[in-house]
Order: C-alpha cells, then sequence, then structure tokens
C-alpha cells in the first residue's frame, strides 16, 4: 500500500478563514435574514465555512482540503540503463540457482518489453 497525506490549510489561513467566516454570519444575520431564503443560505455558507476553518485552528487533526496518495502512479520512464542493470541482475540470481532459466526469460522479456 502507498503511503497517503492529508493536506489540510496552514493554521494562519484557516485562523484568517475563520475571522472571515465570522464577519460573513454577522453580514447574514444583521443584514440579509430578512431577504428570505437568500439570507438563510447566506448565512448557513458563512457558518460552514467559519466552522471548518474554527475546527483547522483548535484541533490537532483538523480537515483536510483533499488527500494525495503517493508512489500511486510511476510516470518515471526506465532507461537502457535501468534495463540492463536489472537483466544483469537477474542473470546473477539465475546463475546462482536462485530464479530458472524459463523464470529468468521471462522477466528478461517483460523488462525489454517496457523498453
Amino acid at each position: 500500500m502507498f503511503p497517503q497525506y492529508r493536506v489540510k490549510p496552514s493554521k494562519s489561513s484557516s485562523v484568517l478563514g475563520m475571522v472571515i467566516g465570522i464577519i460573513f454570519v454577522c453580514i447574514g444575520v444583521f443584514q440579509f435574514i430578512s431577504v428570505g431564503i437568500f439570507g438563510i443560505i447566506w448565512t448557513l455558507v458563512a457558518a460552514t465555512i467559519t466552522i471548518y476553518h474554527a475546527v483547522n485552528v483548535f484541533s490537532k487533526e483538523g480537515v483536510s482540503s483533499y488527500q494525495v496518495d503517493v508512489g500511486a502512479h510511476n510516470n518515471t520512464k526506465t532507461t537502457s540503463e535501468d534495463i540492463e542493470a536489472d537483466i544483469r541482475k537477474l542473470h546473477r540470481l539465475m546463475e546462482d540457482n536462485i530464479i530458472s532459466e524459463e523464470e529468468y526469460t521471462r522477466k528478461k522479456e517483460e523488462l525489454l518489453n517496457k523498453w
């Protein structure tokens, strides 16, 4: 399994987001709540943003914005030197009777097909 890392906003950006969220909640409560459904939606969204950032400020774990899977995709190209070194290692394994000649041939073909 590849390691996974959770990415969350920094404390300083969460503090700023929380302060702005509080300001937007106050605007929603004092200005828009009488407007109707728009005021209610505005206030609820502002409260959600404020709570999200407050959790990131005051808790140790916080709420991650997204998750990164490290190593899940290997986009590096193999060079001929890498393949040659791998084939030489396989040949040594075969000479030491660790793998059979059939396994050596099969793995060698796989490596050559990568190139």
